[in-house]
């Protein structure tokens, strides 16, 4: 089975190493894209087409997989490359019937999509994603995960209007305890739009991180 990661807006590629190691260990092929970050101007579809120059031409109905911000590219990529299945892990999920930007959702609805203490995150104080992402971790899982920071901002992404609908089914990994987007928007969004098969498991806003055994077994089963 072919697997495409698609990292957020706060890690590197790096951050799906150890779910990557599971997967290939079991025979599969993984794909961890690494998205640029010094073009805020490329919007959703732009990003799908950096991914598919990163990808083999034998690539075949892959699983494609978004965690956090980048669940804004994952319908585009996944539609081009004509995923047999979607996993979105603690993802945005975009407004696709409603046609509502990001931007425009976190001006109406801020409260109700992120934790009480997300717009207090700045991106620059170690301490802060410490808290905010990897709070689930034990102290050496925690040491590898500060070094897959990176920020990530797709800028002229988050103020787009969603493309079309994933074709492809969706299943979504909510982490119940995640200090980043509120489980009860997630829980809400993601049967509503995307009609997604829900998986609630506890921990942060980054269980590939913190249980990356588990996220593999979710991405096997899928397939």
């Amino acid at each position: 089975m072919d697997y495409v990661l698609l990292h957020g807006t706060t890690q590197s590629p790096a951050c799906w190493d150890r779910v990557s190691e599971v997967l290939t260990e079991r025979g599969h092929r993984v794909f961890a894209i690494d998205f640029p970050v010094d073009q805020p101007d490329l919007l959703a579809d732009d990003y799908a087409r950096i991914a598919m120059a990163q990808l083999p031409d034998d690539i075949h109905e892959p699983v494609v997989t978004a965690h956090s911000g980048g669940g804004l590219i994952l319908t585009a990529l996944a539609n081009r490359l004509h995923a047999r299945h979607l996993v979105w892990i603690g993802a945005l999920i975009p407004d696709f019937a409603g046609g509502a930007s990001l931007l425009e959702e976190i001006k109406a609805n801020q409260d109700t999509m992120f934790g009480p203490e997300w717009p207090e995150y700045t991106g620059d104080d170690p301490t802060e994603s410490a808290y905010f992402l990897f709070h689930s971790c034990d102290l050496a899982t925690l040491r590898w995960a500060m070094t897959t920071l990176r920020p990530f901002r797709p800028v002229a992404a988050y103020g787009e209007q969603p493309g079309p609908a994933p074709t492809a089914p969706s299943t979504y990994v909510l982490p119940r305890q995640d200090r980043t987007l509120a489980p009860t928007w997630m829980r809400t969004a993601a049967p509503t739009r995307l009609n997604a098969h829900v998986i609630e498991v506890e921990g942060d806003h980054c269980p590939h991180i913190a249980q990356s055994q588990l996220i593999a077994d979710i991405l096997t089963d899928v397939s």
